[in-house]
């Protein structure tokens, strides 16, 4: 098919996309391969340029995994979630807030737009509490994991300022406690509550996988909350799917259009599941 036959069979999907605002975690694979990388900004730019306003909120999983290899330490996860000591939040600062974002929006800039990287305190856009992780299979049981964040509100107005003047919000995971605390906060779970707030008309999440599998390694192209909680319970969805499911599945009640669960490691794969009829990843309807 010509580049103009895909621009036509995506017309549609723009006029009605126009205006609206799209919600886009941006981790996994597609940030550590550089063409994949180079292909997202390209997505996003494009996006902004036929009139659709899209905010990336950005993960940094493996860059973290290597700050913390700098001062020899390791990782640890408890139920999907990264446990964050005071020595371990400064490395995860450094990295998103630094590092990470820094890079996200150069690459914006290289492909042709402008954005502005923000983390929770900027203009008061997350504010948190500390987590408290009850355990799935004992409720009653909560898991201490350090300075992880639970949110308590959003102040979305830096954001659709920065969407008025034309600019690509670029948000980092980061929260803000009453006492000025800082938090580390589930990117999926802050993308899936800035979905919510900004009443985006998609969320789209970028996995290193096809999207959510059955226990046969299926691809499940589409989810309800019934089967979500099927997953959940016969341990097809675990670990690091948890809270991605979970932020998933409330921005959908919560009026988000459609919740993509898609594959970054496919260039591209970003404009297929926004602006063409195919197929892509799991979809979670409202």
């Amino acid at each position: 098919m010509s580049s103009v036959d895909l621009l036509v069979r995506a017309q549609p999907f723009i006029q009605r996309l126009q205006g609206k605002t799209l919600v886009i975690k941006y981790g996994g694979n597609a940030m550590t391969d550089p063409a994949l990388q180079r292909a997202f900004a390209e997505d996003v730019v494009f996006l902004q340029m036929v009139g659709i306003r899209p905010v990336v909120v950005h993960g940094g999983g493996p860059q973290i995994e290597k700050g913390l290899e700098k001062i020899g330490k390791k990782g640890h996860f408890i139920q999907g979630m990264r446990v964050t000591d005071a020595e371990t939040m400064q490395v995860v600062q450094w990295v998103l807030a630094g590092e990470v974002q820094q890079e996200i929006v150069g690459l914006i800039l290289q492909a042709g737009a402008k954005a502005v990287g923000l983390a929770g305190p900027d203009g008061g856009l997350i504010r948190a509490r500390k987590l408290q992780l009850p355990d799935t299979q004992d409720p009653t049981r909560l898991h201490d994991i350090g300075q992880v964040g639970d949110i308590t509100s959003m102040d979305t107005g830096i954001i659709r300022s920065l969407q008025g003047a034309g600019l690509i919000p670029v948000v980092s995971p980061i929260g803000f406690g009453e006492a000025g605390e800082i938090y580390n906060i589930n990117a999926d779970v802050v993308a899936s509550r800035l979905a919510t707030e900004l009443q985006a008309d998609k969320l789209l999440l970028l996995t290193n996988i096809a999207g959510v599998m059955d226990k046969a390694g299926q691809l499940l192209p589409e989810l309800s909350s019934q089967r979500i909680d099927a997953l959940c319970a016969d341990g097809t969805i675990s670990g690091g799917m948890i809270p991605k499911i979970a932020g998933a599945l409330d921005a959908a009640k919560a009026g988000v259009g459609n919740v993509h669960i898609i594959d970054g490691r496919v260039p591209h794969a970003l404009l297929l599941a926004v602006l063409t009829d195919q197929a892509v990843g799991t979809v979670i309807r409202s």
